[in-house]
């Protein structure tokens, strides 16, 4: 009689580990997953926080006269009085169109 009751004990374990592991909704492959998005989220949130004090950098240059002036004169080829630009373009840096390739 204990025999009996020692198997159906051990089998009602192997049931309830099954079903925990496998079935239930919070179950150890929905933990992997959710690990897997959570590591994710981390990783692009400190890409984020790069991102952020590279453009809090940039900012800080655009606060000053030189420095908005640099970016005006790249971004934009704004020139003072009396000034002349010439833009230099490589053949590497020339963007093709669809016809000429």
């Amino acid at each position: 009689m204990l025999n009996y009751f020692k198997n159906i004990f051990i089998i009602i374990l192997i049931v309830f580990t099954v079903w925990m592991l496998f079935f239930d909704k919070n179950s150890l492959l929905i933990h992997k997953e959710l690990n897997k998005e959570m590591d994710k989220l981390e990783d692009e949130k400190e890409y984020y926080r790069k991102e952020m004090s590279k453009d809090n950098a940039i900012l800080k240059d655009l606060r000053s006269d030189e420095g908005l002036e640099k970016f005006a004169r790249e971004e934009y080829y704004m020139k003072r009085k009396n000034e002349d630009i010439f833009i230099i373009e490589y053949q590497d840096s020339i963007k093709e169109t669809k016809d000429e390739q």
